[in-house]
């Protein structure tokens, strides 16, 4: 008698490839992704195809995180270090050879433009908790040097090109590892304190400093603007106080529950600068108000709480310490971006995770998730 074989069925197929992920983590980003949809139909309904490109863009970071999520994390180990080779070589390729767009050189045709500084998004963390995982048992004070140093050469060339807003995502995720890792309190504390000092300094001699012949050291003149208008917007109401004082009327005027989808005045008049990318939270406030901002709010920290779980469930230095980078830095993303648009923080363009349009951005958003997703995974196929 012959031998029966049945063809595995197509779910039987796909199913080693989907099971194991976590649900919650795919949840969260889920809703915020269709919060994500539903502004940028409204915001940028003069955009022609704004809404189209965003979809595409987030089905593109889906893809991505569904490839990433299958690479177990011994093997994202082993990228680590290429990725941040070549990362830093294509920054320096960029100060050498790149393409200047408005006074800012970020950008490298290697066949297609690209970003460059958009890998070290990923590659640092990734680094820095491969060096610490390498160095688990036998850490010294040295070991936080050489990782302050690997660190440090990415943002100054990213500050250079330049761009603040990446060189801020840049240092924050490098500076999540490093403090996981376990730099002491001691030295934490006084540069808090520095910090804390040298931000009063500048509020409270903001008239003396501001003036147009002062000159800042280390930053350029366009901004020291940024620092003096988000201290008075109103000293140039039309200029550069305009994006914060106009997303600041946006958010207040939204109210309790909001003016109604597609019924945002200041968004549709176009008194929103940007409001498909760093502002589109403001043009969220105004359509869906206090409730809608608390919802985004709340999505945002269910997102970080679940991202910290996984982070204190890894097995292992490497995927604890690239974890918990990770999802800080979905953290810095919202507050700084939330922060600027409600005039709290400087403008330095940084966009509103799975909100705000744009490739890269999106693609990055897909890593991160990606690797959450492989780190959570595997700790479930273990378990099972």
């Amino acid at each position: 008698m012959s031998a029966v074989f049945e063809q595995p069925s197509l779910w039987q197929r796909v199913r080693p490839m989907v099971g194991g992920f976590d649900g919650m983590l795919i949840g969260v980003a889920a809703l915020l992704a269709a919060a994500g949809l539903v502004t940028m139909y409204s915001a940028g309904f003069d955009h022609g195809t704004r809404f189209v490109d965003h979809g595409r863009n987030m089905l593109i970071a889906l893809l991505i995180m569904l490839v990433v999520a299958q690479i177990p994390p011994q093997k994202l180990m082993g990228l680590a270090v290429p990725l941040y080779t070549v990362g830093v070589a294509l920054l320096v390729a960029t100060a050498l050879f790149g393409i200047t767009k408005k006074g800012a050189t970020r950008w490298l045709n290697v066949g297609v433009v690209i970003q460059p500084s958009e890998v070290l998004k990923i590659a640092m963390p990734m680094m820095l908790a491969w060096w610490f995982q390498k160095r688990e048992g036998r850490l010294q004070a040295t070991d936080f040097i050489i990782a302050g140093l690997l660190l440090l050469v990415p943002v100054g060339l990213v500050v250079k090109q330049p761009d603040l807003g990446t060189a801020i995502l840049i240092l924050s995720a490098g500076l999540y590892v490093i403090f996981f890792a376990g730099l002491s309190w001691k030295l934490i504390v006084p540069v808090l304190v520095l910090g804390l000092a040298a931000i009063a300094a500048i509020v409270i001699s903001a008239d003396a400093i501001c003036q147009p012949d002062m000159k800042w050291p280390l930053l350029r003149e366009y901004q020291k603007h940024r620092v003096c208008t988000l201290l008075d917007p109103t000293t140039d109401p039309l200029g550069k106080g305009f994006h914060i004082i106009q997303g600041m009327i946006a958010i207040g005027s939204g109210g309790l529950a909001g003016k109604g989808f597609m019924n945002g005045t200041q968004t549709h008049l176009e008194f929103i600068p940007e409001r498909t990318t760093d502002f589109i939270f403001a043009a969220f406030a105004e359509e869906f108000g206090l409730v809608g901002a608390a919802g985004l709010l709340i999505g945002f920290t269910l997102l970080i709480l679940r991202g910290l779980m996984i982070a204190a469930e890894a097995p292992t230095v490497f995927t604890r310490l690239l974890a918990g980078a990770v999802t800080l830095s979905f953290f810095t993303y919202a507050f700084v971006n939330m922060g600027m648009v409600s005039g709290v923080l400087p403008v330095v363009g940084i966009p509103l995770p799975f909100i705000s349009y744009g490739g890269t951005a999106m693609v990055s958003l897909g890593l991160g998730l990606g690797l959450l997703m492989s780190i959570a995974r595997s700790r479930t196929l273990m378990q099972s």
